[in-house]
């Protein structure tokens, strides 16, 4: 069969995200898919700290 390629390329973009401080856990999640500042890994309920990663970009307005 043919292969689709895409033709844009994809850029990351520095992305502000909330990641785990337990030193076994790797949970994060991106600042714009939360509901408040004060979080908890939903993977191993630790406390979480504000950070940036590289990451394509998501449109994810806020909406509450």
């Amino acid at each position: 069969m043919y292969r689709r390629n895409n033709a844009e390329e994809v850029v990351p973009e520095e992305t502000k995200v909330w990641e785990c401080v337990a030193d076994d856990c790797k949970g994060w999640i991106r600042d714009n898919f939360t509901s408040s500042d004060d979080q908890k890994c939903p993977l191993c309920g630790s406390e979480m700290k504000a950070g940036t990663r590289m990451l394509q970009a998501i449109n994810n307005p806020r909406n509450y």
